[in-house]
């Protein structure tokens, strides 16, 4: 009997878990190309006017 409910947990469980994960690699992904971002464009007038 404890396989279904297993299972069940499984299966509730595991898109919240590729949420997350998604969202942690997009965070991670835009927090590194904002980085080159500032280094390829250093001493442009326009990154003062980002906010």
């Amino acid at each position: 009997m404890p396989g279904p409910i297993i299972i069940a947990v499984i299966l509730l469980l595991f898109p919240v878990v590729v949420g997350l994960s998604t969202a942690a690699l997009a965070g991670i992904l835009g927090y590194f190309l904002n980085k080159d971002a500032e280094i390829r464009h250093e001493g442009s007038e326009l990154l003062e006017t980002n906010v």
